[in-house]
């Protein structure tokens, strides 16, 4: 069963925005960490962002710390991750996953079992 869907990804110019949109099924939403992954060509997956739905609690890469932004709409079961000043190196596919335990603060892909199918991000220079 797919617990979230993914979208808003696109191809934009380096110091360029772009905001993805993960909306999570009912289970995977509640009392429960959200969290944005990405996965470049070649590299490992890596954890960029983390928020706890019932405190609204956020993590960050150091990558993308000062830059990107985890948020939520608890009535829509949406996280969003708004993403300014993009670099090259941002371009991944990026995967929003949710996890119940063991997954407060983490960016951990292990921690988190359910998936989305990604979303496309490229940052041209």
């Amino acid at each position: 069963v797919q617990a979230q869907v993914e979208s808003g990804g696109g191809s934009v110019q380096a110091g360029g925005s772009l905001r993805l949109s993960c909306e999570a099924s009912k289970y995977a939403f509640i009392h429960a960490c959200v969290a944005w992954f990405r996965q470049a060509p070649g590299k490992e997956r890596e954890g960029v962002a983390n928020i706890y739905t019932d405190s609204g609690s956020t993590t960050y890469a150091d990558s993308v710390e000062g830059r990107f932004t985890i948020s939520q709409d608890y009535a829509k079961r949406t996280v969003y991750l708004e993403m300014n000043s993009l670099k090259p190196e941002d371009t991944a596919r990026y995967f929003c996953a949710a996890g119940h335990d063991d997954c407060y603060k983490s960016l951990a892909s292990a921690d988190f079992p359910y998936w989305g199918r990604g979303t496309q991000v490229t940052v041209s220079s």
